[in-house]
């Protein structure tokens, strides 16, 4: 058998799940790195290197899916801003602690508080009135954010995109000035892993999961534009709701 061939094999898996999770994640603003993280780890890859290999593919699927979402007008600037530089501080201070310290004893508790998130967007959908308000509490979220998502391999997105729609912020502008946040956070966590695990995290997985993902990027900015806002609300609060309780078991029953 042509040892090409079966690599390509070893590798579509990967592919498929970093499709299918890029397209959830530029829709909905979340769910990449979880589904991905999650993935990894099962399969043995030691947390540090499963954060750094799906940190790395991010910062290729966020770069394509944020022209996408700036293309589509998806993106407040303002907010942007707001949330991108703590975000990148919070960031690269999650890398260095998840490289040196086991930081998981932390996580029931975030999973356990983002499934209320989850469940409070589901009553906000069932609830849903068209006026929105620009949030008040958007910095902390951003370093917060940014911590979790390198420390606990995957939180960007649940942590700021569902507290800022918590807040009432609008759906569409909010998960397309996520993504494209995501960029700069995901190429400062990548640097700051490369930094201290050298290249040797990165994987076939990881080459499997950057095709996957690119490849689906352009779609969810579309779906993000073309998709009501209370349908929004309620597929962020259900994906939201799984993920995190899925985790919270994980991290109980281990």
């Amino acid at each position: 058998m042509d040892p090409t061939s079966t690599e390509l094999i070893h590798i579509l898996p990967f592919v498929a799940v970093g499709f299918a999770a890029q397209v959830v994640d530029g829709a909905l603003g979340m769910a990449f790195g979880v589904i991905s993280n999650t993935l990894l780890i099962s399969l043995g890859v030691p947390p540090a290197a499963a954060s750094a290999g799906v940190h790395s593919v991010e910062t290729f699927t966020t770069a394509v899916s944020g022209i996408s979402h700036v293309v589509h007008r998806n993106v407040n600037w303002r907010l942007f801003l707001r949330l991108m530089i703590p975000g990148v501080i919070g960031g690269a201070l999650g890398a260095y602690v998840l490289s040196n310290i086991d930081a998981a004893v932390v996580k029931p508790f975030i999973l356990a508080y983002l499934t209320g998130i989850g469940i409070y967007l589901l009553i906000r959908a069932w609830r849903h009135k068209a006026a929105t308000r620009e949030p008040k509490i958007v910095e902390p979220l951003g370093f917060l954010g940014g911590f979790l998502d390198a420390a606990g391999g995957g939180g960007w997105g649940p942590v700021v995109t569902s507290n800022l729609l918590a807040q009432g912020a609008a759906p569409r502008t909010t998960i397309g000035t996520v993504n494209t946040a995501e960029f700069f956070l995901t190429a400062t966590i990548s640097a700051t892993f490369i930094t201290q695990l050298g290249w040797g995290a990165f994987t076939m997985a990881t080459v499997g999961l950057l095709i996957g993902g690119i490849c689906a990027a352009p779609f969810g900015a579309m779906l993000a534009k073309r998709v009501p806002a209370r349908t929004l609300l309620t597929l962020v609060g259900v994906i939201l709701t799984l993920t995190s309780l899925w985790g919270l078991y994980q991290a109980i029953t281990r």
